[in-house]
């Protein structure tokens, strides 16, 4: 396999086979996209990608110079477009993803035993990028200690409560 890095919407190397298959973000997009045009399968989960957020870069230095009035109206304005994005996401993914399946596309799921390599992939990876950059080595550091600390609580609450609610639909 071979990845390859295409302009968003390269439909053309999708329908003639010069590639065999493409990922953006979500159904939203991936419709708006015409994925559904050229391929017959949607793959899911994106485990790599469960959830996409904005982010804002920010010449430090400039931004020091601020008022903390600016750097507080950044911040929030930065927080609210991200939950958002996040919010719309959530609400248009449903009927996207049904418009598709209505249409023809077939929803199919990557094993476990694809999802474990993919998993493993990436962490060796980011194993590999943190012993080449201090920068790289130093979000990850914090990002993974921060990750660990959460999942007992989202085993112990979060996720129960989910599967628990998705696997028993409340009567209307």
């Amino acid at each position: 396999m071979q990845v390859q890095q295409r302009r968003r919407g390269d439909l053309q190397a999708l329908s003639t086979g010069t590639i065999d298959a493409a990922e953006f973000t979500n159904p939203v997009d991936e419709e708006q996209l015409g994925f559904n045009k050229a391929a017959d399968f949607y793959y899911m989960p994106s485990w790599w990608e469960p959830g996409a957020t904005l982010h804002v870069f920010i010449n430090r230095s400039e931004y020091e110079k601020l008022p903390d009035l600016y750097k507080f109206a950044i911040q929030a304005a930065a927080h609210e477009a991200d939950r958002r994005s996040i919010a719309q996401y959530d609400a248009e993914n449903a009927a996207a993803l049904k418009r598709l399946v209505d249409g023809g596309t077939q929803v199919r799921f990557y094993s476990d035993e694809i999802m474990a390599a993919a998993q493993t992939a990436a962490f060796e990876l980011y194993g590999e990028l943190s012993s080449s950059s201090p920068a790289f080595n130093k979000i990850y550091t914090e990002w993974r200690t921060f990750r660990d600390s959460v999942y007992s609580w989202h085993q112990t609450n979060e996720y129960r409560f989910m599967n628990f609610v998705y696997n028993n639909p409340a009567a209307s």
